[in-house]
């Protein structure tokens, strides 16, 4: 088994995430992290037991010369690191959203085509098994087609300082957003064909011209129809749905965490048939961010085994919805997508 050397770029929240999950694994080294924060570099290189630390990420390429970099900054940065890592050769896991604006994502998915090393960009619901298994679920006909999607990710931010970070970016329906348009394209099968939308501001300090709360409104290709609401604000209540409403019936996805009981069995996914008024129930054991099966995904990507999960087409389909939703919020016009 190959080692493959890692280097984390970033070590705020995201970046642990990252490191808590791939440090230990056999075939993984922790050769280098990084952030502007040499207190924040610092801690995580003694806590997941990296050889080097450091805030300037250009000079740890260098001197660590990875295999692998893991860029988890924001997203006004990806664009310019990506750069950096692709000319030293070296293959990239990268956050998402892929930048702040559309045609930045343009430019970053350029760079991709063009590089030698592999890239993979972290739609980490690709890789979680209860999505997994409820894509092939509702794919096969569970609930049938077209579908009524209902989305909803509110976050109570008690970290309110790193969701301001992230305004200052973009809105919670593009940072979010950006996996869940592309679930409603990947469990459907069609393409996002239009976008409308409202925001709002429920917090004193939220960045001028930003809102913290959206909600957007889909149209796809062919004739199902969503909604996602997203929100980040130290008053909002945290509220997970996901649901999936046919002609056959529906299809809920419920986290492990908001379970009434058996936790322990993992997420649950429930299925009801509306011919038969019967319901089904599936557990499903499954991180919710699968870190390392994502960079397991990425190393067989490197090896010829694989191909990129999302495809860099479907990671600018997603985000070109996610813009057109904040372009749609801000003008309070529909957005038509067209190709």
């Amino acid at each position: 088994m190959k080692t493959y050397r890692v280097m984390v770029i970033g070590c705020g929240y995201i970046g642990r995430q990252h490191l808590e999950d791939i440090y230990y694994r056999d075939n993984i080294c922790v050769e280098a992290v990084a952030d502007q924060n040499p207190a924040a570099a610092r801690f995580a290189a003694e806590k997941y037991r990296a050889a080097r630390w450091g805030t300037d990420y250009r000079k740890l390429l260098a001197e660590a010369r990875p295999d692998i970099a893991v860029i988890a900054t924001n997203a006004d940065s990806h664009l310019s690191i990506l750069r950096d890592c692709l000319q030293a050769g070296v293959h990239v896991l990268c956050e998402k959203p892929i930048a702040r604006t559309l045609s930045d994502a343009g430019e970053f998915a350029e760079l991709v085509r063009r590089a030698e090393a592999c890239v993979l960009v972290g739609h980490i619901l690709r890789h979680n098994r209860t999505f997994i298994r409820a894509g092939e679920l509702i794919r096969a006909g569970a609930v049938g087609m077209p579908l009524v999607i209902r989305i909803v990710k509110n976050q109570h931010a008690l970290d309110w300082a790193r969701y301001r970070r992230l305004l200052r970016d973009c809105l919670p329906v593009t940072d979010c957003g950006v996996h869940y348009f592309d679930i409603m394209e990947w469990y459907t099968g069609e393409h996002i064909t239009e976008l409308s939308g409202i925001g709002a501001v429920t917090e004193p300090d939220v960045p001028e011209g930003r809102y913290n709360y959206t909600l957007s409104a889909v149209r796809l290709s062919g004739g199902s129809v969503g909604y996602f609401e997203a929100g980040w604000g130290r008053s909002m209540a945290q509220s997970n749905v996901k649901e999936f409403i046919g002609p056959k019936g529906r299809l809920v996805i419920e986290l492990a965490a908001d379970r009434g009981a058996f936790r322990e069995e993992g997420d649950l996914i429930t299925i009801y048939h509306s011919d038969t008024g019967e319901y089904q129930s599936i557990s499903s054991r499954s991180s919710y961010k699968p870190m390392y099966a994502q960079l397991s995904h990425l190393i067989a990507m490197i090896e010829g085994r694989a191909g990129a999960n999302p495809s860099m087409e479907q990671v600018m389909a997603s985000h070109r919805a996610a813009d057109a939703a904040a372009r749609a919020i801000y003008s309070g016009q529909p957005v038509r997508l067209t190709g």
